[in-house]
């Protein structure tokens, strides 16, 4: 039986075992630091594709910055992490399909990768925008790779990993892009290849995100720059020659090709429709029937009610004018003696939708102060949180992302968790069966906000208040899974067609060390009383159901999956996904308990490496699936 990793994959080494699976020849090795290492020759790389590379200081198109290699590495580099599940913070843990992770998004983004690669249709993103005033993520590139694998203390004193970014700094937009950079191409590792994802950003740093975007996505998947009004009214900012009314969200799809041919979503219909002419089928609009200068269409000449010959080019074929016309879908303005137009019916086209341009109007896609009165609505006070995004323009981002049932939507920068509330509405209002993963630092509120002029003491203090009147800790996240408990009870009040099983819970799980001991000692460290502590790998203070999600995430199974428990001889077993995966950790297992397990036939089962009876009981174990169940995958922990 084979040892589980329990730890984030290393992208570095993967992607040197491509590059030796495609050339083997150019596997050499070199001397670094003192050490003799594998490495790939670039020499024999450039014979093989037989194309120019640039290497050194030769002259290139390229955008760079300092510190970018070693992000580059960051976010290849491997951790020794886990999420561990917190059922008292969930809501219907057992049933639901979305999850909210509490930690720093780098280390949940990386033990995500393993799981959910290429299989989330969108992402979304709202990252500090580097104002100078905001607190961005302080990633250490300063630890070598063993220290970074065995870290065991993921945050700072106040239990966060955030630094403030002053322009004062005179590394002010390289540590925003070393923050966003290795982010970002984990981002992409989990679009599936008809992904999408879409970030808002304001003008500080829109020049910066568009290049590293084509950087990471490539500049042919560069989908759009959407300009949506944030403000509803008149700015008077003194302190700009022009005023800021809105902000930009930059798209980009993982495979521009592959997004088009699964198809592109619409947004909500809009225009001015009536029915003047008390027409059945209801309100409609009309567009004409004439072609315009730039298009071409069918000569045929068109005779209005009042006598007036039209000799035109028309949209159509003669045949179909004359069925739109039999079926009083052909109108003549101006009494009659006006150029023909179509008719088109407000209830044909809600279902088609209409197709999304660069500029989305606040009318359509809401604005900021709306975002906060949904908050003030939802929990009874004002000012919980600066500046969240209005569900409005969430929503819309999801329908154009061509997002279908059971598809997964992905912010990692959740905030108030908006995100959250816009595919729960949008669920409702469909029928469908969207799913969220929401990752959000537990950013201590009086700790960082206070230090920030996004928020006055005053407003911090309502925000302190209302934690407090619900009992929970001083951290966004509380604010955030608050948000979600209430938003999904006011959906089912206000849509009553939402189905009956509509999914408004979440699992909370949170980043953690990893739940082995760390044994890395040196001999000289040894003594006899480490032996005894040596005898489980597994720390005192983790459960069962803590070993089981990073079994989960280790075997790249889904964290929604459906956990069941059962007893079986005495011993508690789990049961993910019906038969899928079987895991027990209990300890004492004897034969018969593992008899039973082997004859379900589980694709995966694991157990403790210290679970089994006696040695003869390990001894047996393989040969007791090989009788019975010899495809099962066998791990131990």
């Amino acid at each position: 039986m084979d040892k589980l990793k329990l730890h984030a994959p290393d992208k570095a080494r993967e992607n040197f075992e491509k590059l030796a699976e495609l050339f083997p020849n150019a596997v050499t090795e070199t001397i670094v630091d003192g050490e003799v290492v594998r490495a790939i020759d670039a020499d024999v790389i450039r014979q093989e594709i037989s194309a120019a590379v640039v290497e050194g200081p030769e002259e290139r198109y390229q955008f760079t910055w300092p510190d970018k290699k070693k992000s580059v590495l960051l976010a290849n580099a491997p951790i020794s992490a886990t999420l561990r599940p917190c059922r008292e913070e969930s809501e219907d843990f057992e049933n639901t399909e979305n999850l909210y992770i509490e930690g720093d998004n780098l280390d949940a983004l990386k033990l995500l990768r393993e799981t959910y690669l290429n299989r989330l249709k969108m992402i979304y993103i709202d990252p500090p925008y580097n104002t100078g005033k905001d607190f961005i993520y302080e990633d250490d590139f300063a630890e070598d790779s063993e220290e970074f694998l065995h870290r065991d203390g993921q945050f700072d004193e106040q239990g966060n990993r955030l630094t403030p970014n002053l322009n004062s700094n005179g590394r002010f937009h390289t540590d925003w892009l070393n923050m966003m950079l290795p982010r970002l191409r984990l981002a992409r590792d989990l679009l599936k290849d008809d992904g999408v994802i879409f970030i808002s950003i304001d003008d500080n740093e829109v020049e910066n995100l568009k290049k590293v975007c084509n950087d990471v996505f490539g500049e042919l998947n560069f989908e759009g720059h959407i300009h949506w009004r944030r403000r509803h009214n008149q700015p008077n900012d003194k302190t700009k020659m022009i005023g800021l009314v809105t902000e930009h969200i930059l798209a980009y799809a993982k495979n521009s090709g592959l997004l088009r041919a699964s198809g592109v979503g619409k947004i909500d219909l809009t225009g001015e429709f009536s029915n003047p002419d008390n027409d059945l089928r209801g309100d409609w609009a009309s567009k004409p029937w004439k072609v315009g200068s730039d298009q071409s269409g069918s000569r045929y000449t068109i005779t209005t009610p009042s006598g007036v010959v039209l000799d035109e080019e028309w949209m159509g074929e003669e045949a179909t004018y004359m069925n739109l016309l039999m079926d009083n879908r052909i109108i003549f303005p101006r009494g009659g003696d006006g150029m023909p137009r179509k008719k088109y019916f407000k209830s044909e086209r809600e279902e088609e939708g209409q197709c999304a341009t660069n500029w989305w109007e606040s009318t359509q896609f809401g604005h900021n102060q709306g975002a906060n009165d949904c908050l003030t609505d939802l929990f009874g006070v004002k000012n919980v949180f600066s500046n969240p995004k209005p569900v409005e323009l969430i929503r819309g981002l999801i329908q154009i992302s061509g997002a279908k049932e059971k598809d997964i939507v992905l912010d990692f920068f959740s905030g108030s968790a908006t995100t959250a509330h816009a595919v729960i509405q949008l669920n409702a209002e469909r029928q469908s069966n969207l799913r969220f993963i929401l990752v959000q630092l537990a950013e201590n509120l009086d700790a960082n906000l206070l230090k920030s002029s996004g928020k006055t003491k005053a407003q911090i203090q309502v925000s302190l208040d209302f934690l407090n009147s619900i009992g929970k800790p001083h951290a966004i996240t509380e604010i955030g899974k608050e948000r979600i408990r209430r938003a999904g009870k006011k959906v089912k009040e206000e849509i009553p067609l939402a189905k009956a099983d509509l999914d408004t819970g979440f699992r909370v799980l949170k980043l953690d060390s990893s739940n082995m001991k760390d044994v890395y000692y040196t001999p000289d460290k040894y003594d006899h009383s480490l032996f005894d502590q040596l005898a489980d790998n597994i720390k005192e203070d983790r459960t069962p159901e803590d070993l089981l999600f990073q079994v989960m995430l280790d075997l790249g199974v889904p964290l929604s999956s459906k956990i069941e428990q059962r007893d079986i001889g005495g011993k508690i077993v789990f049961f993910i996904d019906d038969n899928y995966l079987i895991a027990c950790f209990e300890s004492d297992i004897s034969d018969d308990v593992i008899k039973e397990i082997a004859q379900l036939k589980p694709y995966y089962a694991v157990f403790r490496d210290s679970s089994f009876a006696t040695d003869s009981v390990a001894v047996n174990f393989e040969q007791i699936f090989a009788t019975f169940s010899p495809s099962t995958v066998r791990r131990v922990l």
